[in-house]
């Protein structure tokens, strides 16, 4: 997933000039300008301001709330008298930089400035822009104005499809319809005050002080309280990323802006709610998109659900589960490690195989030219058999440097952890980082000519990614079994253009690399099976896509693989959750002989504030 930038905006006003064309700003600073305008007029109907890089003057309303603190300040000021067209705001963002505007709220004022188009995240990153006053001065007429009342987000307001199309182009120039479609209800009251009323947490605290919550509390909900994505055609329009203006009290603003009684954010996971009223500006960042700047916060009321234990393995069964551990490597503190091993021995019942994604090398993120991951592995499984868990053994090929992408330095890959009390791994020298694996015929089965090994190491697909691992297993159970594991992490989402992008429908550009992924896989599959049509495959991993992908769709291609998530009730079909969408992006896929086995996503991490890792794991029960 993309990572964070701690700087969203330029942080002073001479920056926002210079950088006009440069990708925050529309335009540069014109001569024209518009006396008595209203805000209303700034904003106009379509997602751009028809006075896009020109002088206001004298505009008025009322401050409804301040950002005065960080490196994005100002003011909302909104109409409290509104036009009657729907799709225009009466609401704008008066930005001011690093400095701490000298307005309060219920201030009814006068401004002047340009009228300016931010584009978070620069133009480049495909997102919308936000209407917004730079350069600004203000005269404050009056104090104690009653407030514009919030929009309610509700069922009722907010539309069930989420974005018009314009065949993959920009939507900037299309009239907003907002009784018709959520995006574009959203862009008709930014910057205006909206609220949400006990509203369904869908997606955990995270640590920036964030969580997402559903204005649609009936569609497309998870057994467990969150908002499932099922679907490219429904993102849940009713999602809306909810922050503070109120400086946190976990992290004091400067002593000149601390409030009174600071509010701490709240910590919430999904399934539980904020009750009462969430209110404030409805802004736009390139961390979600939509966000409710809350200058009042409900109260976190509800149970957080329970990390869920999947059962034990019977004795003729062999467990295979995947995990990703997100980075792991001996720098990581001990205490993941242990939670990571409390979690394998207890909620997952000591798997007999797992595959791993995100090991890191001995040194970690440093960029050394280190390679190997014994430290790594020796410290999971040293905690793990602290843990009460078996001893496990590990298999694993030490990349090329700098070569699988992921943090850099990390040289990240999967590997393997085996039970050798429950599985044998069959050992064939001859696996290394740039030698690909072939099958090869042994005795009328399918075997390999090395295991562990990588598939098609050097072919393009892999590039800056993860290769899979293949590894040959035996149930101990069953002596002579064969069971071909192969362990994946897919390239990441990078690059893709945002649900809530300007650009709609909007293009997955990494989805190309996934898919020619899935078909060097599937390829690999398709020769295990011509050896052997009776030979058992689990195909686990990261896999960084939906069950309803192209990427999946050319993974089973051929009927050789049977996605297990598709076995699940509708309501259990996720394992990670990004901006408030319970999603699929793990996978645990069989050939044939093993289709109707047990299987299982254990929700124990991606629901919740405090995670080990942001991958829900998965168990699958074979008899091999």
């Amino acid at each position: 997933m993309p990572s964070r930038r701690s700087l969203r905006r330029p942080v002073t006003l001479g920056a926002v000039i210079c950088a006009a064309l440069a990708g925050g700003l529309l335009t540069a600073t014109q001569s024209a300008s518009a006396a008595g305008t209203r805000i209303h007029d700034i904003q106009g109907s379509t997602r751009i301001s028809p006075l896009a890089g020109q002088q206001v003057s004298e505009v008025p309303g009322t401050v409804t709330a301040i950002r005065a603190f960080g490196s994005a300040r100002g003011f909302w000021v909104q109409d409290p008298h509104p036009d009657k067209n729907p799709a225009t705001s009466e609401a704008v963002f008066v930005f001011t930089g690093k400095e701490t505007p000298k307005v309060a709220v219920g201030d009814a004022i006068t401004f002047s400035g340009t009228v300016s188009e931010y584009y978070p995240g620069g133009k480049d990153a495909g997102l919308q822009s936000v209407t917004e006053i730079t350069g600004a001065t203000w005269k404050v007429d009056s104090s104690g104005a009653p407030l514009p009342a919030a929009f309610k987000l509700n069922p009722a307001s907010v539309p069930n499809r989420y974005a018009p199309s314009a065949g993959g182009k920009s939507i900037e120039s299309l009239k907003l319809r907002p009784s018709s479609y959520a995006l574009d209800r959203y862009e008709s009251l930014e910057g205006m005050r909206v609220s949400v009323s006990n509203a369904p947490v869908v997606g955990p605290t995270n640590s920036y002080h964030e969580l997402w919550v559903t204005a649609e509390p009936g569609h497309h909900r998870t057994a467990r309280g969150g908002t499932l994505y099922g679907s490219y055609a429904d993102p849940n329009g009713g999602r809306v990323k909810v922050a503070s203006l109120i400086p946190p009290a976990q992290a004091p603003a400067p002593p000149e802006l601390r409030t009174p009684d600071p509010q701490p954010f709240p910590v919430a996971d999904v399934g539980q709610a904020l009750s009462g009223t969430t209110a404030g500006p409805l802004d736009y960042d390139n961390f979600g998109g939509y966000t409710l700047q809350a200058t009042e916060l409900g109260k976190v009321t509800g149970q957080s659900p329970t990390p869920e234990t999947t059962r034990k393995q019977k004795s003729d069964e062999l467990a295979v589960a995947t995990y990703n551990v997100e980075n792991l490597s001996p720098a990581t503190p001990q205490a993941k490690f242990d939670r990571l091993a409390k979690a394998l021995v207890q909620n997952l019942s000591s798997p007999d195989v797992v595959a791993l994604e995100e090991v890191q090398d001995d040194s970690g993120p440093k960029d050394n030219g280190v390679v190997t991951a014994g430290e790594t592995l020796k410290k999971l499984t040293d905690a793990i058999k602290a843990a009460g868990g078996p001893a496990y053994e590990w298999r694993q090929i030490d990349p090329v440097n700098d070569q699988d992408g992921g943090q850099p330095g990390g040289n990240i890959r999967t590997a393997f952890l085996f039970n050798p009390g429950r599985a044998s791994f069959t050992d064939i020298k001859g696996g290394d980082a740039t030698t690909p694996v072939k099958v090869v015929d042994d005795h009328g089965k399918a075997s390999l000519s090395a295991s562990p090994g990588r598939i098609a190491p050097a072919d393009e697909a892999w590039k800056t990614s993860r290769k899979p691992l293949v590894g040959q297993f035996s149930a101990k159970s069953r002596p002579g079994s064969r069971v071909f594991v192969i362990a994946n992490h897919f390239n990441s989402k990078g690059g893709d253009q945002g649900l809530d992008s300007r650009f709609q429908p909007p293009a997955r550009s990494s989805e190309t690399q996934r898919t020619a992924q899935a078909h060097l896989v599937n390829a690999f599959v398709k020769d295990l099976l011509a050896k052997d049509p009776k030979a058992g495959v689990v195909v686990a991993g990261d896999l960084n896509d939906y069950q309803f992908s192209p990427a999946l769709k050319d993974l089973t291609a051929g009927g050789v693989l049977t996605d297990q998530v598709g076995r699940l009730p509708a309501a259990e079909r996720y394992g990670y959750v990004y901006s408030g969408n319970s999603q699929v992006l793990d996978h645990m896929l069989t050939s044939r002989p093993l289709t109707r086995s047990d299987y299982d996503i254990v929700h124990l991490n991606a629901e919740y504030a405090d995670q080990a890792s942001d991958h829900d794991p998965q168990v699958l029960r074979i008899k091999p």
